[in-house]
């Protein structure tokens, strides 16, 4: 069965500053104060849904969950936990910031049975961090990382492309100082400039050009290959989909599928590097390409982007599903 989390979003509360990009009310549509209430509907709900499983998580995003008011923090993780020591949910997941981790808060996420902790790193890069007003160094990352791991919790790593006085060779080097950290999973997000922020007011005096889709699906395309080859699972790409956030976006790589064009772009990639390997006349430009069929969407592209791209590099590409291709895999042979 497939997995199926409980999202409940607490945006704003805890963050010390407001970084250059955000506006968590604008990106998750909700601005009210979460309630006991809220939490018991979130997750009742969730019970009946068609995707519950008993490996779900409750997970609570959208701010820095363990720097809000102590006595509110532990009622929404002792709402939480009533369902989680009935064996009705594996754990709960929260995010936060790098500085506000410590023991002693470790110790109380214990005590609720949270088993997963995400760190809004988004850049590895002290001079990108200052900038954007993130209030956190790289080596905060470092340690904050290094201690959920001593703690036995799983930990997730999120990054961002494309922030303001960052670029892709920065941006490779962050993803591979998480990658070091050993990360149960890892979201990467582009960065996108929303109405009512600091990097909005940049973008409007031209002092931020922002990544153009093409861009960013390159890049995030390689990131993706990156983590999958340092076996760490990408379990987001691209922000979610959202009225709201559509309402207020102005500028940057956003789009409902980014991931689709991602996965797209990487099988465009791998054909590319397989057939340069391919001892055949310098002619050789028709292939018959077999793929899993979970794959074919992937493989064809966005409205067929992926044949009309390579077409217009002179191959004739005819792709075949063959349930014995491992997902993610393909099977090229030439057509003489």
């Amino acid at each position: 069965m497939r997995r199926s989390n409980v999202a409940i979003f607490v945006p704003h509360k805890g963050c010390p500053n407001q970084c250059s990009f955000c506006n968590q009310k604008e990106i998750t549509g909700c601005d009210n104060e979460v309630t006991r209430d809220d939490v018991i509907a979130a997750v009742e709900t969730s019970l009946r849904s068609a995707g519950y499983s008993k490996d779900s998580e409750i997970a609570f995003f959208g701010g820095s969950f363990t720097g809000i008011d102590r006595e509110y923090m532990e009622m929404l993780l002792s709402t939480a936990y009533e369902y989680v020591s009935k064996g009705l949910f594996k754990g709960i997941r929260i995010s936060t910031r790098p500085d506000y981790i410590n023991q002693e808060i470790l110790d109380i996420l214990k005590k609720y049975g949270v088993t997963s902790i995400e760190l809004g790193a988004q850049s590895m890069d002290d001079e990108v961090l200052e900038a954007n007003k993130r209030g956190h160094t790289a080596q905060q990352v470092i340690d904050a990382s290094d201690l959920i791991r001593e703690n036995g919790f799983a930990l997730g790593l999120q990054m961002m492309t494309g922030l303001y006085k960052s670029d892709d060779k920065k941006d490779i080097y962050t993803a591979q100082e998480l990658a070091l950290l050993q990360p149960d999973t890892i979201r990467i997000y582009p960065t996108i400039v929303l109405m009512y922020t600091d990097l909005a007011v940049l973008y409007l005096h031209s002092e931020y050009i922002p990544q153009s889709l093409e861009q960013a699906v390159d890049l995030c395309s390689d990131l993706l290959n990156f983590f999958d080859n340092m076996n760490i699972r990408v379990i987001r790409l691209g922000l979610h989909d959202s009225p709201s956030l559509k309402s207020k976006y102005l500028a940057g790589p956003y789009h409902p599928a980014f991931r689709e064009l991602c996965e797209s772009k990487r099988f465009v990639k791998r054909f590319l590097g397989t057939v340069s390997d391919i001892k055949d006349s310098d002619s050789q430009k028709s292939y018959i390409v077999e793929v899993n069929p979970c794959d074919i969407s992937k493989a064809v592209g966005q409205k067929r982007s992926n044949l009309e791209y390579l077409s217009g590099l002179g191959y004739n590409i005819h792709f075949i599903q063959n349930p014995q291709i491992k997902a993610g895999d393909m099977k090229i042979k030439p057509v003489k």
